[in-house]
């Protein structure tokens, strides 16, 4: 239920113009004296009318939605009284400019931004505390009398899921949901704008968009990618450029003249909000409400597409046959029905991985066994193979509680198997999917049993169509199961199926299959199936849930697909005939390398992996061997942009439990002590996401790392860093407020410890800014730091 007065406000405010948005907060507070390091929101109670006057300006430079200067107000920076204090300060600020410029004409957005820690399994910040902290924020804006939520700046799908959760949980007021876009088009965790914009969209948030990162030009074709993927109006809020110093002042390269021409194109492609971030100005803003005046919005029309999503892939139902890996699945499997006995997620996980390696684009999990608790296995599967499999996942179970535990805990758009026609079915599986997002498989039975008939079959489709529409589950989102039943059993039933699905195809919906099915009882299933698979493509199936190991499934599909015309130059069937390397799901942890168990960041089997290899391998062999390479290989993965951080920090997190093991077994292994680096968050700035990552990454090359923590100050810095005989010292700032700390941090050391390199990253930086204020080094991400580190190291030891 989405709150009416806001909800029609803001339709009402983009009916037939294109909504301006505000621009920056904090380096306009800088400006006013905002001292580095200092809390922005903090000023909503000691400099209120300095707060109301920026709302004031942006209101009269013709934004007609400004946010609270609330980006960082939680219960991670304070506590729950003055959190409270200044959210309703903030909120009163926004109201009076509102009040005093435009009569109440314009909405006030609660300002949330993100959290500055990561999430497990990549950080230590469990999902349903992350929604605990963001619904204090969202209850107390809302009570405050916030308009709608504007949840900002998300680098993580993850934690976006959070936020949005949160907000819809607490309260219903519209919330507006924006994320950081790279120079590469995704997220900081490697998600695109298909995949937030399907998410996103598909929980229920009123708008989805970019803000920050990146200039206005950078973020043109993330918002095509957007406005083509979402159901819900498309909002952009870029930087005026990245930024640099000119006399000492930090200053941006976008000019208010050129932020409203990269606006026209926006709204000529279809967003209808724009306003700006870091850098941007009342100028700035005027200049873009004044080229998009006579505007007219282009209404927001539902997504063509039907897309499922992990954080980093997005699978489309239509181009071609969609491969649904089917053996993670207790079903007639004795060695998994033990793994699930036993709680070997490890198991689990390598069949995954092995389904993945074979060719599959989405994986089924399943592990519906009557001896275990369903609920708390699914959610620890599906969290457990997400970490370290970049597939979207299948959430297969009768149960609707272990359904809503999956769901919840599944970061992306998930494939949920499944629901059917019975009354009782799609009233328990249909507010599931309305609430997670999602596009869910449907099954032709109901209360009478499957029907023998297409015919009959298709009526039930068509009746859990119409109901799916009440719930505002819209058509494409439903992929029919006409339901595959064993030919040994009944000679006709094939035939029935595959009618049912051509029936189903030329009624322009998308089709399913459990293709083993329907050789049940025969001799040589696998001929059976690779025929039924064959003719079960001929007539338009849309997917198929099968054995990716089976030669002849896969060979009969790239057959099909290239014979299809669906593959262009016969390029992956010739992949696949040619042999591509696959893993066997069985395989013991004995037989698993590290350097396998590493890049594919399985943190236990690399621990256990090593030991087997300590009983008669030299540890530096093993670190040299097998743990170096391995990082090497991810490393380069991920600078060329075939991989993306989650993965990066996974494997991070194996390499560190294998040098654990070496370390615990022999205590002096004659591993050459490498320099040592001090890093550090710089003062004012509590975000250490990005100096985490770093840290990791480090410590996983041989570095000593002395980590002082988050919002650190120039002074301890320094001393730590001339007391520890560090070569190298590493910042990071995410925040634009909190960049001339990092400045004067960097003029302290040249300063005090003029030997001491110093490398700087984070979102706000670059390289000309890294060079203006005298670092020796710009990271743009956590490999760019270790390869500096790296340079540094052989030149000190050299």
């Amino acid at each position: 239920m989405i709150n009416n007065v806001g909800a029609s406000k803001l339709l009402q405010l983009t009916q037939n113009k294109i909504l301006i948005l505000d621009g920056a907060m904090g380096s306009l507070l800088q400006e006013q004296g905002l001292a580095p390091g200092e809390l922005p929101e903090r000023w909503c109670i000691s400099h209120p009318d300095a707060v109301e006057k920026i709302h004031r300006e942006y209101l009269l430079a013709g934004a007609r939605l400004i946010c609270t200067n609330t980006f960082g107000a939680n219960s991670l920076k304070m506590n729950d009284g003055e959190l409270s204090a200044v959210i309703d300060a903030a909120v009163g600020c926004a109201k009076r400019a509102v009040a005093s410029v435009c009569r109440g004409d314009a909405l006030v957005a609660l300002d949330v931004g993100p959290l500055g820690r990561m999430l497990k399994p990549y950080g230590d910040l469990a999902f349903e505390d992350a929604v605990g902290i963001f619904k204090k924020t969202v209850s107390l804006g809302a009570s405050a009398g916030a308009d709608l939520v504007f949840i900002e700046t998300m680098g993580d799908l993850g934690e976006a899921r959070a936020a949005l959760l949160a907000a819809k949980e607490v309260t219903d007021l519209p919330v507006c949901v924006s994320f950081a876009f790279g120079s590469d088009g995704r997220t900081l965790t490697g998600s695109s704008p298909e995949a937030v914009a399907a998410t996103m969209s598909g929980m229920g948030a009123c708008a989805v968009g970019a803000n920050c990162s990146v200039g206005p030009r950078e973020l043109i074709p993330v918002a095509e990618r957007l406005v083509a993927y979402s159901d819900v109006p498309v909002l952009i809020k870029p930087n005026a450029g990245m930024p640099h110093t000119e006399g000492g002042r930090t200053v941006y390269d976008v000019s208010a003249t050129e932020l409203a021409e990269c606006a026209s194109i926006l709204a000529d492609m279809g967003v209808i909000a724009i306003g700006g971030c870091c850098g941007t100005t009342p100028s700035h803003i005027a200049a873009v409400a004044n080229a998009l005046s006579s505007f007219e919005p282009i209404k927001p029309a539902s997504s063509r597409h039907t897309v499922v999503t992990s954080p980093s892939r997005v699978v489309e139902f239509g181009s071609k046959p969609i491969l649904i890996g089917e053996r993670v699945n207790p079903t007639g499997k004795k060695r998994f029905k033990e793994a699930l006995r036993e709680g070997d997620v490890d198991y689990i996980v390598r069949e995954a991985l092995s389904e993945e390696e074979a060719g599959c684009h989405l994986l089924d999990v399943n592990v519906g066994l009557p001896e275990i608790d369903e609920r708390e296995m699914l959610t620890r599967a599906v969290s457990e193979i997400q970490a370290v499999c970049p597939l979207p996942l299948v959430i297969d179970t009768a149960s609707p509680s272990a359904m809503e535990a999956a769901l919840r805990a599944y970061n992306g758009r998930a494939l949920i198997n499944s629901v059917n026609g019975k009354a009782e079915s799609m009233a328990a599986v249909f507010p599931l999917v309305k609430k997670y997002g999602g596009v869910v498989i449907c099954l032709t039975l109901d209360e009478g049993g499957i029907p023998e008939s297409a015919a009959e079959r298709i009526k039930i489709a068509e009746k859990i169509c119409e109901v799916a529409a009440s719930y505002g589950i819209p058509t494409r989102d439903l992929i029919f199961d006409p339901l595959c039943m064993a030919v040994s059993a009944d000679s006709s039933a094939a035939m029935q199926t595959l009618s049912a699905v051509k029936m189903l195809t030329e009624k322009g919906l998308y089709t399913s299959l459990g293709v083993s099915n329907v050789s049940f009882g025969l001799p040589d299933r696998d001929a059976v199936n690779s025929t039924f698979f064959a003719m079960a493509l001929e007539n338009g199936l849309s997917a198929a849930i099968m054995n990716p190991h089976s030669e002849r499934m896969m060979a009969t599909y790239h057959a099909f697909v290239a014979l299809s015309g669906k593959d262009e130059r016969c390029f992956d069937y010739i992949a696949f005939a040619d042999g591509r390397e696959r893993a066997v799901s069985e395989k013991p942890a004995s037989l698993v390398s590290l350097s396998y168990a590493i890049i594919k960041g399985m943190k236990d089997v690399a621990a256990d992996v090593t030991d087997l290899l300590l009983k008669d391998t030299p540890p530096m062999d093993i670190i040299n061997g097998e743990i170096i390479p391995a990082l090497n290989t991810v490393g380069e993965g991920f600078e060329r942009g075939e991989i993306y951080l989650p993965s990066l920090l996974m494997s991070a997190e194996a390499a560190s439990a294998a040098f654990a093991r070496i370390k615990a077994s022999v205590p002096s292994s004659g591993e050459k002590t490498r320099c040592t680096v001090v890093i550090a968050t710089v003062k004012g700035d509590i975000h250490d996401i990005g100096k985490n990552i770093v840290r990791l990454l480090l410590e996983n090359y041989g570095f000593p790392v002395i980590d002082l923590g988050k919002d650190v100050s120039p002074e301890r810095i320094v001393a730590v860093a001339r007391e520890r005989g560090a070569a190298i010292v590493a910042l990071s700032a995410l925040m634009t407020t909190t960049v001339p700390a990092m400045a004067k941090t960097v003029e302290l050391l040249r300063k005090e410890a003029p030997r001491v390199k110093i490398i700087v990253g984070g979102a706000v930086l670059t390289q000309d800014y890294a060079d203006k204020i005298g670092a020796d080094a710009y990271a743009p991400d956590a490999m760019g730091a270790v390869r500096y580190a790296e340079a540094v190291d052989s030149e000190t030891n050299a």
